[in-house]
């Protein structure tokens, strides 16, 4: 046996590879990141066979991984809550299809939400496309419930979701593990159309299947005391009882024990759909009242129906929105003894620790680009060239160039160039030429940027659209592009470049410039406005194109440019407003904006940015 301290996603990748998943794929994305990388690490200390991809997007990684599931393999596909938007598609049918191997979707949610647009719930896309999901509370339980999640897809022949929230993903845990060995199953795939090839009045038989086989696992949810279990005393009745599913799971528990009011009954529903309706009413006919605690939504409340008997998010017990946590869940509850007439807690949870943090006067930071970041060069130059435009942007590092002014909507993957193509029609309608600037990034494109682009073509929108290419997938952590032709787990890949992507979506226009030289990239701005505005013009794509300064930090500075402000500045704060490096500061002694020496790059970008020409090139 090994032991190791392993990260929440690590453990998740352990579970899998002691399942004997023999197809991974994934695209990148927080909370789930780590996952496939961990199960690649694996795979090379474990010589194992298994099969890795990063995805070009989720939808791309989920047809992937249920073509290998319905050859008879072990297959699993992971990405964040809302990958699976992108992925729902290939979900809903895939539910109805179902397979012969076990197939796995991890799908990771973000209650806060830390790195998201939204904070939307897996467990009720789980509920819209009729797929069982479980929901783990620990890194050890989603290790366990990922290789049960693999058994019952293949015993009942049906994708199931595992849905670990961020504080389970990034959770660590000290786990005892064993040798690793490869799944001898060969690949088999055994043609019948009105299964696989289904048209409607097929998929009709086939939904009627899927209704039979969530009855029958809901039943099984019922009999999993391993995860779906209360502490109910035969023939008691409780005034109160609790409810609780994933990660609120956890600190419930905590809390009860810590606050000694074990005689609290607890029901946890770590398979909380289909909803193991027999250990739900018998723990519901116990209980006077219910409070619920999940997150980030109601399924739970929903599925339970009795609106008259529960505390939750419908009657206004729980907040509608953000993390439960533990100090959420200690007043949630502590609310609720008070209105019931029952004892409350006699600690006060952590006011005095709030109080406490609140009377420092701690300096809130916003979110900013790295020192050295080129995108922060991209978005100054193209502010400066194009002031009145509409900037639409993407997902990605680069949203930070809402701080430069340079950012004005961020919808979802791909909409900086639908978006910039509707805002184009919307204007020409009018009669209104509205310049629209959009700003995607390397990875983006590649994951979303093409089908918009094509449409925009198609449709013979203008604007100007800058693609970000940092080399790299930066926000993520690090993960490879299509266009640098290395593949997942480190091996080389055929590179795919921007260009012959761009040229193929029908693009004239297609100039490549690094953003250090913003003067450079100032005068194609200025070729590239002409030539979406001349007759014969189109849309004009510019590629700024620069190594990210984390990724590759020898190449993204080759030369080192020592900068220092003098006294001629004059405190316009144009560098600190207008391209906000965060090794440029205000220095109240000096009276005057002044260098970080110990977080300046050294890029010498600002050289080019001070308009009274006071940061200058330190000679010594």
């Amino acid at each position: 046996m090994k032991q190791e301290i392993f990260l929440g996603n690590g453990a998740i990748a352990l579970g899998l590879m002691e399942a004997g998943c023999q197809v991974m794929t994934s695209y990148p994305g927080t909370p789930s990141s780590e996952i496939l990388p961990e199960v690649i690490r694996l795979v090379k200390s474990e010589n194992l066979n298994t099969y890795v991809e990063w995805s070009t997007n989720e939808k791309v990684a989920l047809d992937n991984a249920f073509a290998a599931a319905i050859s008879g393999k072990r297959a699993a596909c992971c990405m964040k809550q809302v990958g699976l938007n992108v992925a729902a598609d290939t979900l809903m049918s895939a539910v109805y299809m179902g397979t012969v191997g076990g197939l796995v979707i991890i799908s990771c949610d973000d209650p806060g939400p830390h790195s998201s647009q939204t904070e939307q719930d897996t467990r009720f896309m789980a509920r819209l496309a009729k797929i069982p999901i479980l929901d783990p509370a620990t890194p050890e339980e989603a290790r366990k419930m990922v290789g049960l999640a693999m058994e019952l897809s293949e015993e009942f022949r049906i994708p199931f979701i595992l849905r670990p929230a961020i504080r389970v993903c990034h959770a660590r845990q000290d786990l005892a593990w064993d040798k690793l060995t490869n799944n001898p199953k060969k690949a088999s795939f055994e043609k019948d159309p009105g299964r696989w090839a289904a048209t409607p009045r097929f998929r009709f038989i086939l939904h009627g299947e899927l209704n039979k086989k969530l009855a029958a696992i809901g039943e099984r949810f019922s009999d999993l005391s391993n995860i779906n279990y209360h502490n109910l005393e035969e023939g008691k009745r409780y005034p109160l009882g609790i409810i609780a599913s994933g990660v609120p799971f956890a600190a419930i528990q905590d809390i009860l024990t810590d606050e000694k009011r074990d005689h609290i009954p607890l029901l946890k529903l770590g398979a909380p759909y289909p909803l193991p309706k027999r250990l739900t009413d018998e723990f519901m006919k116990a209980c006077d009242k219910v409070l619920v605690l999940e997150e980030t939504d109601t399924l739970i409340e929903y599925l339970l129906g009795d609106n008259q008997k529960v505390f939750g998010r419908i009657s206004g017990h729980v907040p509608s929105e953000g993390e439960l946590l533990p100090q959420v869940i200690f007043d949630c509850l502590n609310k609720i003894l008070v209105e019931m007439k029952l004892e409350p807690f006699a600690h006060k949870g952590n006011t005095e620790i709030n109080e406490l943090v609140q009377n420092l006067g701690l300096p809130i930071r916003k979110p900013t680009l790295c020192p050295g970041c080129p995108h922060r060069a991209s978005f100054f130059t193209i502010r400066k060239g194009r002031p009145k435009a509409i900037f639409t942007s993407d997902i990605g590092c680069y949203t930070l160039g809402l701080n430069l002014g340079a950012v004005d909507t961020v919808l979802d993957m791909g909409a900086a160039i639908t978006m910039a193509s509707g805002f184009y029609h919307a204007y020409k309608q009018d009669g209104v030429d509205q310049p629209v600037v959009a700003t995607i990034g390397d990875s983006t494109f590649y994951h979303s940027g093409t089908a918009g682009l094509l449409n925009a073509v198609y449709n013979d929108a203008r604007f100007i659209l800058v693609v970000l290419d940092n080399l790299i997938t930066a926000m993520t952590g690090m993960q490879p592009t299509p266009g640098i032709g290395i593949r997942a787990d480190g091996s080389k890949g055929k590179a795919i470049p921007l260009e012959r992507v761009i040229k193929g979506c029908g693009i004239d226009f297609i100039k490549e410039v690094d953003p250090y030289d913003t003067k450079a990239m100032g005068a194609l701005m200025k070729e590239a406005t002409q030539y979406v505005a001349s007759p014969d013009g189109g849309i004009a794509v510019i590629i700024a194109r620069h190594p990210c300064i984390i990724a590759y930090r020898g190449e993204a500075v080759p030369e080192r440019i020592p900068v220092e402000i003098t006294d001629d500045c004059n405190e316009c704060n144009l560098c600190l407003d207008r391209f906000e490096c965060p090794a440029l500061y205000h220095d109240d002694t000096l009276g005057r904006a002044s260098v970080n020496q110990a977080l300046c790059v050294q890029c010498g970008v600002c050289l080019q940015v001070c308009p009274q020409g006071a940061i200058v090139r330190n000679a010594e």
